[in-house]
């Protein structure tokens, strides 16, 4: 964990304490643990947890800090990523974990447990019909999502969970540049506007990967997100 915490301090300008790190050695534990198994995620070995993991959820920070966010959402969360590491690093964060396989929300739920992390909620929902749930829609300072979907998709899935003057972020890899592109008119539609993209460089990762970080500056249409499954298979154009 110090090289961790060394990559953490060089990359981000975060400081890890030793509480959080106590965290994330236990969050790894667990990991590896369940892994044997549950099939939670495909990166098996503590160094590939360490950076394809925890550094890759916390490279969110250098769009997330300043201010830091009140309540995030993490669409699709699978085993936490990128929504616990984040918690672990801003204690205060409200966290909503959106995970739709049951599996992955017993996980979910364990860590949330043994971490004694408060402020968190975990769903086992759809994320169109969360977007649609009044409780939630519209309501969040960021939404967050890694290796979901196809950004036209994706954009239908986070923006209308963000609030007006909140933003939306989507982990890509190398076709993040790309997929903004397309997803120019959907994501104008939705209410967003496209801030930037933020290149990542994680240490030992030949992978491109990026931050597509988009605002959200007007109401989405109510009738977004479409019915479950739609998203997916006929995006926005």
């Amino acid at each position: 964990m110090q090289q961790l915490a060394r990559d953490a301090q060089t990359l981000l300008g975060l400081k890890l304490t030793a509480r959080q790190l106590t965290a994330l050695e236990h969050y790894q534990q667990e990991l590896l643990a369940w892994n044997e198994q549950f099939n939670l995620t495909a990166i098996r070995d503590p160094q590939g947890i360490r950076t394809k993991h925890f550094l890759d959820s916390l490279s969110c920070l250098l769009a997330l800090r300043d201010p830091a966010p009140t309540r995030l959402m993490d669409i699709g969360a699978g085993a936490g990523f990128p929504g616990i590491p984040l918690k672990i690093a801003l204690p205060n964060l409200h966290l909503i974990l959106v995970e739709s396989v049951g599996k992955k929300v017993t996980f979910l739920n364990h860590m949330v447990k043994t971490l004694t992390l408060d402020k968190v909620e975990v769903l086992q929902a759809r994320v169109e019909d969360v977007g649609q749930n009044p409780i939630y829609r519209e309501k969040q300072d960021w939404v967050v999502a890694r290796a979901v979907a196809i950004l036209p998709t994706l954009a239908e899935y986070l923006l209308p969970l963000a609030r007006v003057g909140g933003a939306v972020l989507a982990q890509k890899g190398e076709s993040g540049p790309a997929e903004a592109h397309a997803a120019e008119r959907p994501i104008k539609l939705l209410g967003g506007h496209l801030r930037r993209l933020e290149k990542v460089t994680l240490p030992g990762v030949a992978d491109e990967r990026y931050l597509v970080i988009i605002d959200k500056v007007a109401a989405t249409p109510p009738a977004y997100p479409r019915r479950v499954g739609v998203p997916l298979k006929t995006p926005l154009k």
